[in-house]
């Protein structure tokens, strides 16, 4: 992920400025670590400790998921919208 990539996702899902940790941000960091792995082991299927990242990467998200819809249902379903997530 480059720095703009990661600024562009911070000033779309931050809560104010400087907000870098909130769940949504997090999440969303997430979700592109996620999509440029994906890309990767298309073309490198034999490549498992990279498999292994991604298997951890979408547990993390799946528990921040599950983080933000306990304690925030409307910010979870617009994470959800915004990135196109199966939920």
């Amino acid at each position: 992920i480059t720095k703009e990539n990661t600024n562009e996702i911070l000033k779309k899902f931050s809560k104010h400025p400087g907000d870098t940790g909130s769940a949504q941000v997090q999440i969303a960091l997430l979700t592109e670590r996620i999509k440029a792995l994906s890309g990767h082991l298309k073309g490198h299927k034999k490549d498992y400790s990279t498999q292994l990242g991604l298997l951890k990467l979408v547990s993390q998200r799946r528990r921040l998921l599950t983080y933000l819809k306990k304690t925030d249902l409307e910010a979870y379903g617009n994470v959800i919208k915004q990135l196109d997530l199966r939920k």
